[in-house]
């Protein structure tokens, strides 16, 4: 049986500015013989990074043998109902503003969300928001039920490369006594208070810095300046091609779910920074 865990930037000791935010992955437990795992690069959407969870088995397995087979759109598993399901549970099942009461805390669900995330007061200015992630692991994947950012492939579960992305990182890190998770701080800080970098994700940040310490063999502390300047054209350069391939599956374009315009916003707003960099810095 698995058991529900931490995971985000703040469990990972990644997180900048305040520590705010963490998600809760809540796995599920499908029963191996009546679901399967399809690659979205095998399906007519074609869009690797993507999965669908279809439902197998239904003659001898007729609907309402799983649990899950509420949660059953068009012969898929649902993220979007599974988050519905999870969410009657959050809201209407659980007496949070009591729970808060007992933990002298203010505790209440957030609507409206796309997520299931609660918001935690625990002083009169401070607040904490956990994420709750429906979580399947199948094929040696993890899927998630977080959507597409525009809206759409509502049937579609997200592959997290989260984890491994951040033990690659962590593990080079240690391997040579590096500065890449401290220069991915510093980006991510970057991104938090910038309205346009701002769409940038850690994941992406993340495959920037992978990719870079492909190329780059000083990361000490002594060379940070120049290794953020270095991730910088290294970004711009993913920009300018549109594809930012995840360095656990190539397959994956990372920038898939940014448009045409935001790409070229965020390529023109890091190229006119190369020429003052420290205007990134004090923003």
């Amino acid at each position: 049986r698995r058991s529900s865990d931490l995971s985000g930037s703040l469990y990972d000791d990644l997180q900048v500015v305040t520590a705010d935010h963490a998600q809760l992955m809540v796995p599920l437990i499908l029963e191996r013989n009546l679901w399967a795992a399809i690659p979205g690069e095998d399906t007519i959407m074609n869009i690797p990074g993507f999965w669908l969870v279809r439902r197998e088995n239904m003659e001898y397995f007729p609907r309402s043998s799983s649990y899950w087979d509420r949660c059953i759109v068009g012969g898929y598993l649902s993220p979007k109902v599974v988050i519905e399901t999870f969410d009657k549970v959050m809201s209407g099942s659980i007496n949070w503003p009591a729970i808060g009461n007992v933990l002298d805390l203010i505790i209440r669900p957030v609507v409206p969300s796309e997520s299931l995330t609660l918001e935690v007061q625990y002083d009169t200015s401070k607040r904490l928001f956990i994420d709750f992630l429906p979580l399947i692991v199948m094929e040696e994947s993890m899927l998630i039920a977080k959507p597409h950012r525009n809206g759409r492939y509502e049937n579609m579960w997200r592959q997290s490369f989260r984890t491994a992305e951040t033990a690659k990182l962590r593990a080079l890190d240690d391997g040579d006594g590096g500065c890449r998770c401290c220069c991915l701080k510093i980006l991510k800080t970057i991104c938090k208070y910038n309205p346009v970098l701002g769409k940038l994700t850690a994941s992406q940040l993340t495959n920037v810095l992978l990719h870079q310490s492909e190329k780059e063999c000083d990361w000490s502390q002594e060379a940070l300046a120049d290794l953020f300047i270095g991730a910088l054209k290294e970004l711009i350069g993913y920009l300018e091609q549109g594809f930012l391939p995840c360095i656990l599956d190539n397959k994956v374009n990372l920038f898939l779910e940014l448009t045409d315009n935001e790409i070229d916003e965020l390529g023109y707003t890091l190229y006119c920074s190369l020429s003052e960099p420290e205007t990134l810095l004090n923003t």
